[in-house]
């Protein structure tokens, strides 16, 4: 149980919270990136725990949130041709997209199915030789070295009939979007371990200069994240503005080398499109040159793709930071996890879902 209980300790968690109430003397605004992170913080009341006037804004560190809706609607229009067998994760079935999801692909007969490694589809590939078969490769730098892995052992074995669609995105450039924005009320970011341990710290510190912004590198427990904002509002109050890791345990400075080596031998950077926000120059990674027979986009040529986002929705503000969940008209009311309206409700690391699934149902008036 190392790791559940003593990173969940309620004794250890009271003298955090009673460390960040004698340290913050003004408000702050912090942002945790990571979807798993505001599940947490919602999920154990941390917010509202917090000193008055220090607030937690939900950041865009849900992939399946921001894969944009053009992506959504030429994954549909794939998984609809009858040659095709589409894998994806489950958490992407019930991602709206114009006017439906995969599980309405699927329901009207169109061969979709989950798995749990992108080398279940490429075994489902090997099985299934007089079929196309496409592995829906989202995410950010946490789950792009498998999906690398995978065109490297497709390639290796020389399988004809797998291919790839790809929407991963990046963290570093999506924090300095934020941070030029117009709009912008950060004041410090807790960025997200689990892509730390792939990609390492090194692109934070120019961010934290650039910015005059804390970063400090969090886990996803209860302590994880209380000792995160105890270490940021300290900097916040002494006029700092650098790059602390507070989860050594599972990140090393330098990250994974041999999965950054993979990850720029398959992938290139390039401009990304994140949904409701926008586009991100150089956040995104597509198939290297090298590998273009393998990309799904290319392969199927899907064009002449028209989107529209449903008009109640305001995802895109909650994905920015702009708004709380519950602040806009349609949740809990148009939108819920079993109708949603956009990817926010219905992900698992969802804002929208999270304020859903642990009650935090406050309506407001909104203008």
């Amino acid at each position: 149980m190392k790791y559940l209980d003593e990173f969940s300790d309620p004794d250890l968690a009271a003298k955090l919270f009673d460390q960040i109430h004698a340290t913050v003397t003004r408000p702050w605004a912090l942002m945790e990136v990571c979807g798993g992170q505001t599940h947490s913080i919602i999920r154990h009341g941390i917010d509202q725990l917090l000193p008055e006037g220090l607030e937690m804004i939900h950041g865009p560190g849900c992939p399946v949130c921001v894969t944009p809706l053009e992506t959504i609607d030429r994954a549909l229009a794939i998984a609809r041709r009858p040659e095709v067998i589409f894998c994806s994760f489950g958490d992407m079935l019930r991602v709206p997209g114009s006017s439906d999801d995969l599980f309405t692909v699927k329901s009207e007969g169109g061969d979709v199915r989950v798995v749990y490694s992108p080398l279940d589809a490429l075994q489902i590939a090997v099985d299934n030789l007089d079929a196309e078969v496409v592995f829906f490769g989202i995410g950010f730098e946490t789950t792009a070295p498998a999906n690398a892995m995978t065109v490297l052992e497709a390639r290796r074995r020389a399988i004809p009939n797998f291919s790839l669609l790809v929407s991963h995105v990046r963290v570093p450039p999506a924090i300095a979007a934020i941070m030029e924005s117009p709009s912008c009320r950060v004041q410090g970011f807790l960025a997200a371990g689990h892509v730390c341990s792939v990609m390492g710290t090194g692109e934070y510190p120019a961010l934290a200069a650039r910015y005059g912004v804390p970063i400090v590198v969090t886990g996803f427990e209860p302590l994880d994240i209380l000792e995160g904002i105890r270490r940021t509002v300290l900097q916040l109050e002494s006029g700092r503005a650098e790059v602390e890791n507070a989860y050594q345990r599972a990140v090393p400075d330098a990250g994974n080398p041999t999965a950054i080596a993979v990850l720029r031998q398959v992938f290139e950077v390039t401009d990304r499109a994140w949904r409701g926000i926008g586009m991100i120059p150089e956040s995104g990674w597509r198939l290297a040159s090298a590998y273009a027979d393998l990309d799904a986009e290319l392969r199927f040529a899907v064009t002449g793709i028209r989107t529209a986002e449903s008009p109640l929705c305001r995802s895109g503000e909650v994905l920015q930071g702009l708004i709380k969940p519950h602040e806009c008209p349609a949740f809990g009311k148009e939108c819920t996890p079993r109708h949603p309206l956009g990817a926010t409700m219905v992900s698992s690391e969802g804002a929208c879902a999270a304020y859903h699934a642990y009650r935090r149902l406050e309506l407001v008036e909104v203008s």
